[in-house]
């Protein structure tokens, strides 16, 4: 008998699946961006959701794991971080798992002209959530994009935080507006958002008792690290004014350099989070 099973679920009046393991731990997913909302493991919810996150099935949500496909941020002609977490996603049967499916549709090929079937497959273990996604290429053609799983991790002490594990890696930091070196563990005192050179060894992430060890897959170049600070935040809609200090965001990504995928190819990465 599987240690797994799925189960529909509504939140806040949105569709949403639900992963269940046999040891308590679950993972829920709307089907509005195939947006991971909760990894609860162990009793504790391991994911930062904003309590003021817009749940209209058409805007992007605030905190779990949105999806940045095939733009991120600003960076390209399409809205804000892409198409992916604002589309309708279709469950898919999956083996040991739950994955959802967007595919070529009008509305993605009015503002990106490539047809392609992308895939989130969300697996977790006793302690362990793991998120890939699969590009294919399906169209005559080769196709550019860039990738972010931009998980936001609920943390309990943001003065005293630190994330191990970029010393010496080389970074974009978008808030000075220059390239640096990471002089040893990140620390978050005010804004930080950068792009990171992607590490040779896992990473983790210290908040007091509480350590999660974070790796990424080789096909993904870079790490984001991001927490908005008090000023940024306090202007956020969708955030409270406090909301910087409960969570922080390392996210597996390729920005600096887009991924190019030839016609009938496919490509995969994926972000794996422990706790110690």
């Amino acid at each position: 008998m599987s240690e797994l099973h799925v189960s529909p679920e509504l939140f806040q009046n949105q569709p949403c699946l639900r992963l269940h393991h046999a040891c308590g731990d679950t993972v829920l997913v709307a089907l509005h961006g195939a947006h991971i909302l909760s990894w609860t493991s162990g009793g504790e919810e391991r994911l930062y959701l904003s309590p003021q996150a817009i749940f209209d099935g058409h805007t992007a949500l605030r905190g779990g794991v949105p999806l940045c496909f095939p733009q991120f941020n600003m960076r390209g002609s399409l809205p804000k971080h892409g198409f992916a977490r604002t589309s309708a996603w279709t469950p898919v049967p999956a083996d040991e798992g739950l994955e959802l499916q967007l595919r070529t549709s009008p509305a993605t090929l009015a503002i990106w002209p490539h047809a392609f079937t992308a895939t989130l497959r969300v697996e977790i273990a006793p302690g362990t959530l793991q998120v890939s996604f699969t590009v294919d290429n399906t169209g005559p053609e080769p196709l550019d994009f860039a990738l972010a799983l931009h998980t936001y991790l609920r943390v309990h002490d943001l003065p005293t935080l630190q994330l191990q594990g970029l010393a010496a890696q080389p970074y974009w930091d978008d808030v000075a507006q220059t390239n640096r070196l990471e002089p040893g563990r990140v620390t978050f005192d005010g804004e930080v958002d950068r792009v990171y050179q992607a590490a040779p060894e896992p990473l983790t992430l210290v908040d007091g008792e509480v350590q999660l060890r974070i790796v990424q897959s080789d096909t993904l170049a870079d790490t984001v690290v991001w927490n908005p600070g008090a000023t940024k935040c306090a202007a956020m809609a969708d955030m409270p004014d406090a909301g910087y200090q409960q969570m922080v965001c390392v996210e597996a990504a390729q920005v600096n350099t887009p991924i190019t995928l030839a016609a009938g190819a496919q490509w995969t990465g994926w972000q794996r989070i422990s706790v110690l």
